[in-house]
């Protein structure tokens, strides 16, 4: 007798239970999306700013924006303006806003490896911020561009240096004269010979500085003895005991009697004074006339020997000195 098949028990609410456990998956997908995308920034305020470019060539959608080597924007979107010109919309996120200032420089490189690249240079960050939606040049800087320029230059320096080269240039001929130069300064008068040309001519100069190194010798031995000579001069003029020191003694000697001389003037002016007043009354002008002959007499006397001193003082600085024109004084 055969056994009936026994059923499995019927789980309760299996739709349910399976229901929830879709429901459940789709939502742990759900948040897992929105972490991926909080976690890389989609959900964070962005600036847009506006680059205006002469060509979009090597820029596409998404391409970053760099600053100091870090991605702080991309490429959104990009259009042609009235003017054929190219708007490229950077969006850049809040947080990485405060580095582009309003000083700040982008510019498009294009190497010869890899593509092209967007970068942000900030010189003072503390310029004002770059408002939203500001618009800025886009500097581009092509490499490649330069190698039709490079070319060319390196082609005129090949042809520079050819020609400095060949055998007939300007520089060879140099060469050969220094060739020469040197050939000459190997001779017995060295670089004297070198230099003037020839041993004929360095002979020459050699025998002209021995003659000049003889006359300085003698002028210097000339030299010595003026020296010499000037010395004693000076100790017999202007010595204690010189010539000089003697004609100011006499000088003042002279000053002494010239004193006296004009003393005598004084008398006699006052004599002739004297006179003057006698030529009044006949009787004492006759009176006078007895007294100023008396006084005249020993006026005359007085200034006689005044003039002898003076003579006597002349005659002994004409023997110091040998003065150029005679003195001669006449008696009244």
């Amino acid at each position: 007798m055969e056994r009936a098949p026994v059923r499995a028990p019927l789980i309760k609410n299996l739709e349910f239970k399976v229901g929830l456990l879709l429901t459940l998956t789709l939502l742990v997908i759900v948040l897992f999306i929105l972490y991926t995308l909080y976690a890389r920034g989609a959900f964070e305020r962005a600036r847009e700013l506006i680059l205006v470019a002469p060509n979009a060539e090597g820029v596409s959608v998404g391409m970053p924006l760099s600053f100091s080597g870090f991605p702080i924007g991309q490429v959104a979107r990009m259009a042609l303006t009235e003017n054929g010109e190219v708007r490229i919309v950077v969006e850049v996120k809040e947080k990485d806003a405060r580095w582009l200032r309003t000083s700040s420089v982008f510019t498009l490189e294009k190497g010869f490896i890899g593509g092209a690249k967007i970068r942000a240079f900030t010189t003072n960050l503390k310029d004002p911020q770059l408002p939203d939606r500001a618009e800025r040049k886009l500097l581009t800087g092509d490499a490649t561009e330069e190698i039709p320029v490079l070319i060319a230059k390196v082609k005129a320096i090949l042809e520079n240096v050819q020609g400095m080269t060949a055998p007939d240039s300007s520089i060879n001929q140099s060469l050969d004269h220094v060739r020469t130069v040197t050939e000459r300064m190997t001779g017995e008068y060295g670089v004297m010979e070198g230099v003037l040309g020839g041993p004929d001519k360095a002979q020459r100069l050699v025998t002209a500085l021995d003659r000049a190194n003889s006359l300085l010798t003698t002028l210097n031995g000339v030299s010595l003895k003026v020296d010499s000579v000037l010395a004693k001069t000076d100790q017999r003029v202007f010595g204690t005991d010189g010539t000089l020191a003697r004609v100011d003694q006499s000088i003042a000697g002279v000053n002494a009697i010239l004193g006296d001389v004009r003393d005598s003037l004084k008398k006699a002016d006052a004599i002739l004074a004297n006179a003057q007043q006698a030529t009044a009354n006949v009787t004492a002008i006759t009176a006078d006339v007895k007294g100023a002959t008396a006084d005249l007499a020993t006026l005359r006397t007085e200034v006689d020997d005044s003039i002898r001193k003076v003579n006597h003082l002349i005659n002994e600085i004409n023997k110091k000195w040998p003065f150029a024109r005679d003195v001669e004084i006449k008696l009244p």
